[in-house]
């Protein structure tokens, strides 16, 4: 078994975030501070991912006051806990490379101290020097205390609910440590 690690490099890699609702999307970046991949004989093994959650841009409001509400609200209990939990993070649990390049990921996602497993599927590109990762996650925000005008928690919404699911659109850049 040979194995060989790889560091994230965070101002190449990034997580594009989607969140729905009845009455259209809202969409930005969220940037991720540390990361490792690991190889086991040439193939994605393991690794991890650290987001931060204090780093939420919203690219859809292009009014200020209206971007700088809502980027508050994303921040506060309703959602991610930005003063609480700065931090949330992901770690591969397994990793099965299902075709050339294609692989399906599982792992443990944990939002506002609280985890849960999750699959998702990735292109993976692996080179002598560095590794090109990229996959769509769907998250339930329920499942970490993100409650806010949920049609599971909530009656009479109407076109305010907002859809239990959104989308991280995740993309790493991981270079070889020697």
């Amino acid at each position: 078994m040979k194995t060989k690690n790889f560091k994230v490099v965070s101002t190449q890699s990034n997580i594009d975030w989607t969140g729905k609702k009845v009455t259209g999307a809202h969409n930005g970046t969220i940037s991720i501070k540390t990361g490792t991949l690991v190889l086991d004989n040439g193939k994605l093994f393991g690794g991890n991912f650290i987001i931060d959650t204090t780093s939420i841009k919203i690219l859809d409001i292009t009014d200020q006051a209206t971007n700088a509400q809502f980027a508050g609200h994303l921040f506060s209990e309703d959602f991610f806990a930005s003063d609480s939990f700065p931090e949330a993070s992901f770690t591969i649990t397994h990793a099965d490379n299902i075709d050339n390049g294609k692989y399906q990921i599982s792992g443990d996602l944990t939002i506002k101290g609280i985890t849960h497993p999750v699959s998702f599927a990735a292109d993976v590109i692996i080179t002598d020097d560095a590794i090109t990762s990229s996959g769509k996650i769907l998250v339930d925000r329920t499942k970490y205390d993100m409650k806010f005008r949920s049609g599971n928690f909530f009656t009479n919404l109407g076109d305010t609910l907002i859809y239990n699911e959104f989308e991280l659109d995740v993309k790493l850049i991981a270079e070889v440590t020697f």
